[in-house]
This record gives structure tokens, C-alpha cells and sequence, in this order.
């Protein structure tokens, strides 16, 4: 792959990565505020919780959004070199990125598999916190973490032989997208 389209589709996945993780931010940031559309595929428990206690309720999702929010833009500001300690942040964002394949994944196929019948719980399930898992929630969490993944992937260096081999030179620090 030449180093036009290696950029470009490094720079398509790390939007998207930040556009799936303002959808889970905004939503968050609704139901902070009271909003109720679609909580219930969240869970009985946070329909309930937002009604018992809607302040306590909203604080902790206001959180939870400016986590997701700061979550979303930082790997943006990487892409951009506009953070210091790139090879710090970029861990960050390896870690990240997995935890959210893994957690993404790994919910969306349990939900899928109850709602098949392949999965049966024995106490029963909530069916629309069950399909917003399968269907909503955990695949935006599958393509935030996955777009995320295709960013570092392509935007990883290799090791470099030479006199720079044992700098900074070869490691798996960002440039800016454009700049080389």
C-alpha cells in the first residue's frame, strides 16, 4: 500500500473511531440530562435508577460522557501530533482500543446467542436491553475499538536499522497525518 492511501485510510479509521465514540458520549450525555429515548436497551436498571435517583443517576453519566468524550478526541489529537509524550498516549490507546474489541465483541455474541436461543438464563433476560447490547451498544463499542486498532495499525513504524536504530527514531511514535 502506498503512503497516500496508508494515510488516508489511517485518517478514515481514526474518525471513525471518534464518530463512534460521540454517538456512545451523546447518548450518555441525553440520559444525564433525563433524556429516556432508548435507555431501556441499556437495562431495566438504568430506566429505574434514572427515575429512583435522577441526580445521582445524571452525575455519574455526565461523567461517563466527558470519559467518553475525552476518550473519543484523544486519539485525534495523537493523529495530529498534538500531544506531548506521543508514545505514552499511543500505549493508552493500544490498551483501549483492545478493551473495547474485546468488551464490544465479546457482549454483542453473548446477546446475540440469548436472543438466538442459543444462551438460555435460567432467571430469564430483558429483551430490549438484550437487543440494544446485540444490535447497538456493544457493536458501537466493537467499531469504536476496531476502527481505533486500524488507525495504530497503519500508523505503526517499524524497527529501523542503521546509526538511529537505538533512538527514538524507529519506535512506534505518531507523525502528523500529511507530514511525511
Amino acid at each position: 500500500m502506498d503512503a497516500d492511501t496508508r494515510r488516508d485510510l489511517s485518517l478514515w479509521c481514526i474518525w471513525t473511531a471518534c464518530a463512534a465514540g460521540l454517538v456512545h458520549a451523546a447518548f450518555s450525555l441525553y440520559w444525564a440530562v433525563g433524556g429516556q429515548w432508548l435507555l431501556d436497551t441499556v437495562g431495566r436498571w438504568a430506566v429505574e435508577q434514572s427515575v429512583l435517583e435522577p441526580l445521582r443517576t445524571g452525575l455519574i453519566l455526565a461523567v461517563v460522557a466527558l470519559i467518553k468524550i475525552a476518550a473519543a478526541h484523544l486519539p485525534v489529537a495523537l493523529a495530529y501530533g498534538q500531544l506531548s509524550v506521543a508514545g505514552y498516549w499511543r500505549a493508552a490507546c493500544w490498551a483501549g482500543a483492545v478493551l473495547l474489541v474485546l468488551y464490544g465483541g465479546a457482549n454483542m455474541a453473548v446477546s446475540q446467542a440469548v436472543l438466538s436461543g442459543l444462551v438460555r438464563p435460567e432467571t430469564g433476560y430483558d429483551r430490549a436491553a438484550m437487543i440494544g447490547h446485540a444490535w447497538l451498544w456493544d457493536p458501537l463499542f466493537l467499531l469504536w475499538g476496531a476502527a481505533l486498532l486500524g488507525y495504530l495499525l497503519l500508523t505503526r513504524t517499524g524497527p529501523r536499522t542503521g546509526p538511529a536504530a537505538g533512538s527514538d527514531a524507529g519506535s512506534d511514535a505518531d507523525a502528523a497525518p500529511g507530514s511525511g
